[in-house]
C-alpha cells in the first residue's frame, strides 16, 4: 500500500468558533466543498462525538472517487478532531485549530495508505499527480469555507511531509 503524509494549513480572518463549527459539521461539507460528493453518518458516538462514524465520498479533478469511513477517536472542542479512516484510504486524519489574534488557523493532517490496487500500481509514476489532486481538493475546501464564513482566507499551503516539499495553493 502506498503511503501519504499530507498537511494543509488554512488561515482565516474569522472567529475560531465559526471555523471549528463548520469543520465539525461535516454532514454539510457537500454544500460548500465541491470535492465532497457525499457524507453520511453511520453511528452517533458519545455526547462529544467520540466513536461517531461517518462515510465520505470524495472526487477531485481526476476521474476517480475515493470512499472511506472515519471513526472519531478524539473531539476536543476548538482544539482538535481526530479519526481513524478505513476504506479506499486507511490511516489517521486530524484537524487542529488555533488562533493568533483575529486569525483562525486550521491544520489538516492526513496520514494514510491507499488500498486501491490501481492507485498503488500507478503510484510510482503518478504519486505527484495524486498529491496535486489532494492539494486542489484542499484549495477548494479553503475557498468554500471562506465563502461560507464570509471571511477572508488569508493563506493556504499543502505540504507533502514525505517529500518535505511545499506545494503552491492550487485554484478551484
Amino acid at each position: 500500500m502506498e503511503e501519504y503524509r499530507l498537511v494543509t494549513i488554512w488561515r482565516f480572518e474569522a472567529p475560531l468558533e465559526k471555523v471549528y463549527a463548520a469543520i465539525q459539521n461535516s454532514l454539510h461539507w457537500p454544500e460548500w466543498w465541491p470535492s465532497v460528493r457525499s457524507v453520511k453518518q453511520l453511528a452517533a458516538g458519545n455526547a462529544e462525538g467520540v466513536n461517531s462514524v461517518w462515510r465520505y465520498a470524495w472526487q477531485g479533478k481526476l476521474p476517480y472517487q475515493v470512499e472511506f469511513e472515519v471513526c472519531a477517536t478524539r473531539v476536543d472542542k476548538l482544539v482538535a478532531i481526530e479519526g481513524v479512516a478505513r476504506g479506499d484510504l486507511d490511516g489517521i486524519g486530524r484537524w487542529n485549530f488555533t488562533r493568533e489574534g483575529a486569525v483562525s488557523i486550521v491544520r489538516c493532517e492526513w496520514h494514510v495508505r491507499s488500498t486501491l490496487w490501481w492507485m498503488n500500481l500507478l503510484a510510482p509514476f503518478a504519486r505527484s499527480i495524486f498529491i496535486r489532486n489532494h492539494a486542489r481538493v484542499m484549495a477548494q475546501g479553503g475557498a468554500g469555507l471562506s465563502r461560507l464564513l464570509n471571511a477572508p482566507l488569508l493563506s493556504q499551503q499543502t505540504i507533502d511531509l514525505m517529500a518535505e516539499v511545499h506545494l503552491p495553493a492550487a485554484g478551484g
